[in-house]
């Protein structure tokens, strides 16, 4: 390696390697080496003189050669150890340079409602068609954005144990109007009906209510006009659209009142955990759906299977229900209602 300086006299650099000596006792040694970069400043090019015999030096100098020489070592390694610490110091960007920002989050487009709703109708389409096709009615009403859904919601279909909720808020519309909840009697057979889906509890109330009369008359109350009442009251018929009016009574202000509605969920909410299935399906995890279900055989023509309640998807309550007749079992007729209420649910909480 060559440098220049100011002065006349050329700089020559050599490398001088320091040789321990044998002993602690002995001189230390300078000589050239190409390792170990040692600055000397020499005179014109010529050859070094040999050097004169070593003679032996006094302690102190000796001590003092040796503190030189790690010291000039030391700051060798300083150097070198700085140098492979440091990182380097990035470039300040120039006056004015654009500042680069990190790209914007992508969002995308609210789901077009009438594209939603013809793939979940295709989707239902496909589940209910086929070799042994299935007649269903379905509804649903998002409560919070008011987007509803319906699959033949105005078919009439058998209602099966359905039909219990409605008896049972004809009984609440009732005894509200006497000013009081039913009576402790009245209200142990409630809970039997709703919570074990209790045939002989549903036909004491059937007849203590007043009959096809009387339920009729609250069903004109609710706002129901496609159900037709029979005394075999798992026979009665009626529509999701029907159902979901029943419901909707117990989720707003309607003919009945915050105790007569709270009542009625409160006992929809602890059905048995047998009974836990059907619109359950499509509710958010660790939520609790309010529901009641019916299913019965109906000879050779299947199974009658239903399912309705109010439960949260998205965070959000969702007024649900689904009709179905004609599936060869009462496992296969669980598991189209639960397949429904998925499709269904997702059409009105797509986003």
């Amino acid at each position: 390696m060559q440098g220049t300086d100011t002065g006349s006299r050329p700089i020559r650099l050599v490398a001088l390697e320091v040789r321990p000596a044998r002993s602690w006792g002995g001189p230390v040694t300078v000589a050239p080496s190409p390792t170990d970069p040692l600055i000397e400043l020499l005179g014109p090019e010529r050859p070094l003189p040999e050097p004169p015999p070593p003679r032996r030096p006094r302690r102190r100098a000796r001590r003092r050669r040796v503190l030189v020489l790690a010291l000039v070592l030391g700051a060798v390694v300083a150097t070198a150890t700085a140098d492979l610490a440091a990182p380097p110091t990035p470039p300040t960007p120039p006056v004015g340079a654009p500042r680069v920002s990190a790209p914007a989050l992508l969002v995308p487009p609210p789901a077009d409602p009438s594209l939603v709703t013809g793939r979940a109708t295709a989707e239902i389409d496909g589940l209910v068609g086929g070799d042994s096709p299935a007649r269903v009615s379905v509804a649903t009403v998002d409560v919070a954005t008011g987007r509803s859904f319906g699959y033949a919601p105005d078919t009439a279909l058998r209602t099966a144990s359905v039909v219990k909720l409605d008896i049972l808020q004809t009984l609440l519309l009732q005894n509200q109007e006497e000013g009081s909840l039913p009576s402790g009697e009245a209200q142990e057979l409630a809970t039997r009906m709703m919570q074990q889906s209790d045939n002989d509890a549903a036909s004491t109330l059937w007849e203590d209510v007043g009959g096809i009369p009387a339920i009729a008359a609250a069903n004109r109350r609710l706002g129901l006009d496609g159900t037709e009442l029979d005394d075999h009251w798992g026979v009665s018929t009626t529509s999701a659209t029907d159902q979901l009016a029943l419901l909707a009574a117990l989720d707003a202000p309607t003919p009945l009142d915050p105790d007569a509605r709270a009542f009625a969920r409160d006992l929809m909410t602890h059905v048995a955990d047998d009974q836990r299935w059907g619109v359950s399906a499509a509710a958010d995890p660790g939520t609790t759906p309010a529901l009641k279900n019916g299913w019965m055989p109906v000879g050779d023509e299947g199974w009658v299977v239903g399912s309705v309640g109010r439960i949260t998807v998205g965070g959000r309550p969702v007024l649900l229900a689904v009709l179905t007749e004609g599936r060869p079992s009462k496992e296969a007729g669980v598991r189209l209602v639960e397949s429904l209420s998925r499709i269904a649910t997702g059409a009105v909480t797509a986003r």
